[in-house]
């Protein structure tokens, strides 16, 4: 599987990032190109470990069971919600969150394994680093192909 960790997997997203337009035509879901680039910038954050998010009711109950899921060569289903503490509901101005997101895409390829956070995913529980590399890898896949990109 894909890792954000990869050097070439991370160069790989950077790119489709920086092709986003206000123009990408979003194929499925609520958010605009602007604010999914903050959501998934948020997501890169908890896992850098600047942001801290408590453990979701729902991610305490099903989240060892989601986890086992998520971890295969499949992509993300398309509608699978949102937990709350990460939708977007302000309009973000594209350009910005785009810097903001390849920052953080860097950031979290260069600190490599041993800089992950070692708090707990809100939704999923205790990760490993290597499974931070894969979850983040496949979160921004999903939202990029949200947007075409």
């Amino acid at each position: 599987m894909k890792s954000l960790f990869d050097r070439s997997a991370s160069e790989e997203m950077v790119k489709r990032i920086t092709g986003l337009t206000n123009g990408s035509t979003r194929q499925w879901g609520k958010m605009s190109v602007g604010q999914m680039a903050a959501h998934c910038a948020v997501a890169l954050e908890v896992a850098v470990g600047d942001k801290t998010q408590k453990r979701s009711l729902a991610g305490i109950l099903f989240g060892r069971i989601a986890k086992k899921q998520l971890f295969t060569d499949k992509p993300f289903k398309q509608g699978l919600p949102t937990d709350k503490l990460f939708v977007m509901h302000d309009e973000k101005e594209l350009e910005n969150e785009k810097k903001r997101l390849v920052s953080v895409v860097n950031r979290f390829s260069e600190m490599s394994t041993g800089g992950v956070t070692k708090e707990p995913h809100p939704f999923f529980g205790n990760l490993t680093p290597d499974e931070w590399g894969t979850l983040m890898w496949k979160h921004l896949d999903h939202h990029l192909r949200q947007f075409g990109a």
